[in-house]
């Protein structure tokens, strides 16, 4: 169900947002990351995290790190799957795509599942191409598409 007119709050991710990520990447993957991993990332492994909130409810986070200098790499986005289909995880991306470019990336990548085709319609969208296709990349043996765009 589309809910119209919500008001999406974005702020940078922080430790004691670490439950509520959690929950959301175990109802979006496969094979989560585990909580040591995520909590790695709000504390340092990401240069740019961000969680979207409605009504003070984290419905979305996304996590990202500059590479090389100037590379920009999505690590992860997801965004809580009854608030799916509302523009919450376009709003991420937009927003990381423009705090990397302040901090001075070029381009930036990512790497997604072959059959998420809601997640690849909206990285074209946005501009990212397909690069190339990554065989076995994930854990369960599934192939990866490798998307990129400059900045």
């Amino acid at each position: 169900m589309r809910k119209k007119n919500i008001n999406i709050k974005l702020r940078r991710a922080r430790k004691e947002d670490l439950d509520s990520i959690q929950r959301i990447e175990s109802l979006s993957f496969k094979n989560p990351y585990p909580p040591y991993y995520t909590k790695a990332l709000i504390e340092s492994l990401s240069d740019v995290s961000l969680v979207a909130e409605v009504e003070d409810k984290i419905v979305g986070y996304i996590f990202s790190r500059i590479e090389y200098g100037k590379v920009g790499h999505i690590i992860t986005i997801a965004v809580d799957p009854e608030y799916r289909r509302m523009g919450i995880g376009e709003r991420l991306m937009r927003e990381v795509l423009n705090i990397l470019k302040e901090l001075g990336c070029q381009s930036v990548y990512l790497e997604v599942r072959i059959s998420n085709e809601p997640a690849i319609n909206l990285y074209k969208k946005l501009g990212f191409v397909i690069k190339k296709r990554v065989p076995k990349y994930y854990k369960d043996g599934e192939d990866a598409l490798l998307m990129d765009r400059a900045l």
